[in-house]
């Protein structure tokens, strides 16, 4: 029987958990260690969470992976021998240099594999249809629109710590860069796009002013 995560995953997770709940605990907002680190990884579980079940009824899988840099340049030769966990230093980096005025959450990214019952058998034999890239950008954007739903959630719930996380995860996510959801979005559908990053910005304003 196949489990939802993978050894891999859980492993994964849990290094980007303790890296952002630390990023966060240095943060002036949020000083109660314990109580940033459960909205932390709530604000994770709700988000892969969410990507995980669409991928699911879209017929294929995700699996989620600590974000790597594997590129210096534009040629195709410019690649780092190993790719670099910019997930893991980055999120922290950012939190030390600025005394905890500023936080970087991006660290998790997801590759899809689909599964092998997508395969329809043709003339005796096998032809194996590809998840598109518009498919692509909804699993991605599943994840960011749990995180938003959550955050309303959470503010009428009166856990302003959990709200402002939510949000500030779905903003660093929707950035167009490297293989981070925002970049899966932008090129599966830039409506989609468009839409989620306005919400988001429209979310951020309200959580600094209110929240």
């Amino acid at each position: 029987m196949k489990t939802p995560v993978t050894k891999k995953e859980i492993i994964s997770i849990l290094i980007v958990f303790v890296v952002l709940a630390v990023s966060v605990s240095i943060a002036r907002t949020w000083t109660r260690f314990l109580l940033g680190s459960l909205a932390i990884l709530l604000v994770i579980l709700i988000n892969i969470s969410s990507k995980k079940i669409l991928a699911y009824y879209l017929d294929s899988k995700i699996e989620i992976e600590i974000w790597k840099w594997s590129r210096y340049g534009f040629k195709p030769s410019n690649q780092f021998k190993n790719p670099f966990p910019i997930g893991v230093f980055l999120p922290i980096i950012i939190s030390a240099i600025t005394f905890g005025n500023a936080m970087w959450l991006a660290a998790l990214v997801f590759e899809v594999k689909p599964e092998t019952h997508r395969a329809a058998k043709r003339h005796g034999l096998y032809s194996y249809s590809d998840i598109t890239e518009y498919q692509i950008g909804l699993i991605a954007a599943a994840g960011i629109l749990a995180n938003l739903i959550f955050a309303v959630i959470g503010y009428f719930a009166g856990w302003n710590a959990f709200t402002s996380l939510n949000v500030w995860y779905a903003f660093f996510n929707l950035i167009p860069i490297s293989n981070l959801d925002g970049n899966k979005i932008f090129f599966g559908n830039l409506v989609m796009w468009s839409f989620l990053f306005t919400v988001t910005i429209v979310a951020i304003v309200f959580a600094l002013v209110i929240v």
